[in-house]
């Protein structure tokens, strides 16, 4: 106790504070300037690379559309019964579905990319097939006879492809 009334003692914790005080000061100013700076400047010297996420989003949205129109899916006659499943990815995604097909029958599988680059498609069929598909929202058709009872389907994209992948299986007609 005897410490709190010391002269030279309260002289030095009003100094401390002071100290604290300068410091929290300065440190906010520095935050507050770091934070607000414009992020254009920061590492990005294209232009092209900020975009905004409505932007993308709405880039993306006219991809998807592009490809369900390529695969007629809005269009899906369901009565015939060979429509089997679809489905759409972001490349960045990547597709990696296994279907259930009836073991022995023929199915059609369309693979669509649009967008930019190439994706890898693998399928398991005997013998597998492995090609590799522009992003160019031209459909690749696969025939695929004497069906597995799970067809299992990767499409992944090469370095620098972006867009939607989409794909479609429909039971061959007798």
């Amino acid at each position: 106790m005897a410490l709190l009334g010391n002269p030279v003692m309260m002289h030095g914790l009003r100094n401390s504070r002071r100290d604290v005080i300068l410091i929290a000061s300065i440190l906010s100013a520095a935050l507050v300037a770091g934070c607000s700076s414009d992020h254009k400047d920061i590492g990005s010297k294209d232009p092209k690379l900020s975009t905004t996420p409505s932007a993308a989003s709405d880039q993306t949205k006219a991809l998807e559309k592009k490809v369900e129109e390529v695969l007629r899916v809005a269009h899906v006659d369901d009565t015939n019964g060979l429509f089997v499943e679809s489905g759409l990815e972001r490349v960045s995604d990547g597709v990696h579905t296994r279907s259930a097909l009836t073991n022995g029958k023929s199915y059609t599988l369309v693979v669509v990319c649009a967008g930019v680059g190439k994706v890898r498609l693998a399928v398991t069929t005997k013998p597998p097939v492995r090609q590799t598909v522009e992003c160019d929202s031209v459909p690749v058709r696969q025939r695929i006879t004497d069906a597995p009872a799970q067809l299992l389907t990767d499409v992944e994209g090469l370095a620098g492809a972006t867009g939607v992948i989409g794909w479609r299986i429909d039971e061959l007609a007798k």
